[in-house]
């Protein structure tokens, strides 16, 4: 299983990017992805999850209203955007996919257990 997260970036505070994780080689037919980030001296957090099956979302409350995600599905590959709308300072940190094999979404890191290499996001004037 191939976790490749991307998209990271520099941005001014009130703008916009879009991560993206690519997904491969994992067969079971119920799973959901996350994403977390850890900002330096914090926790990793939860900051949003869709599941395979039906795409229940989840968000924590920090990004909802800010943050959409969405799953596409092509072929063996899928493919998990991070719409992130009005960024705000405090969204600066890395950000991390992640994979877990079930089928509820969870915000809590333990519940994870396949990890991508992260992306950095800063957000900065």
């Amino acid at each position: 299983v191939q976790l490749q997260a991307s998209g990271g970036g520099l941005v001014q505070p009130g703008g916009s990017l879009r991560l993206s994780c690519s997904m491969s080689g994992f067969t079971s037919e119920y799973y959901a992805i996350g994403w977390f980030r850890q900002a330096p001296g914090k926790e990793r957090e939860g900051v949003s999850c869709i599941t395979s099956k039906d795409g229940t979302k989840s968000y924590s409350d920090s990004v909802r209203a800010r943050f959409t995600i969405s799953r596409v599905n092509a072929g063996n590959t899928v493919t998990v955007y991070l719409q992130m709308d009005n960024l705000k300072d405090e969204d600066t940190a890395m950000y991390y996919c992640t994979l877990r094999a079930g089928r509820l979404c969870h915000l809590s890191k333990e519940y994870f257990g396949l990890w991508g290499q992260g992306t950095q996001v800063t957000v900065s004037s």
